[in-house]
């Protein structure tokens, strides 16, 4: 099966905390991700690769670091602690980067706290949902998010951090190194 990727990618700037008069002096990115991606590495490894959460994490803060921005990571397998996090942090990050997992084909609350955050939120699916059957191919969180990746495996939350990290800058006038 021929691996297909999409970026998308439309952002606003958010260099300052809501209700936060002073600029960060560097941004700060959620990654959330949901239900048995702690299982990575393990569950179905012919669509999901042996990449395991842990090693995208790591990957994803040395690449942080090289962008000089913060990442806050986040795993749960319940719908309403993904929702509480947000929430928590709708004053303290300037974007997210999501991968909802099987909640992404019908969680109306993921979809309604993304909508309600004033940062942009970028999805991600390691598999090609859209050449899945179709119980994967649906999403409700798509229409909620500013951009999306598909389909590039863990290279997607890198080029999703990269994406979101350059937009952000771009919009708030900074020049990427």
């Amino acid at each position: 099966m021929a691996i297909m990727g999409l970026l998308v990618l439309a952002c606003c700037p958010m260099l300052r905390a809501q209700g936060n008069s002073s600029p960060r002096s560097r941004l700060r990115i959620l990654v959330v991700n949901g239900p048995n991606m702690n299982l990575l590495g393990r569950r179905q490894p012919e669509i999901y690769g042996k990449t395991t959460l842990n090693d995208i994490n790591q990957r994803m803060k040395k690449l942080a670091d090289e962008l000089g921005v913060d990442v806050i990571f986040f795993q749960s397998n319940s719908e309403g602690a993904i929702v509480d996090t947000f929430q928590q942090h709708i004053d303290d990050v300037d974007g997210a980067i999501i991968n909802a997992a099987g909640y992404s084909q019908h969680s109306i609350a993921i979809h309604d706290v993304i909508k309600a955050v004033p940062f942009p939120t970028v999805e991600v699916h390691i598999s090609n949902i859209a050449a899945r059957d179709a119980l994967h191919e649906a999403d409700v969180i798509m229409p909620a998010v500013k951009g999306t990746v598909l389909g590039m495996g863990p290279e997607g939350y890198y080029m999703a951090l990269r994406g979101l990290v350059d937009t952000l800058r771009e919009n708030a006038g900074e020049h990427h190194k």
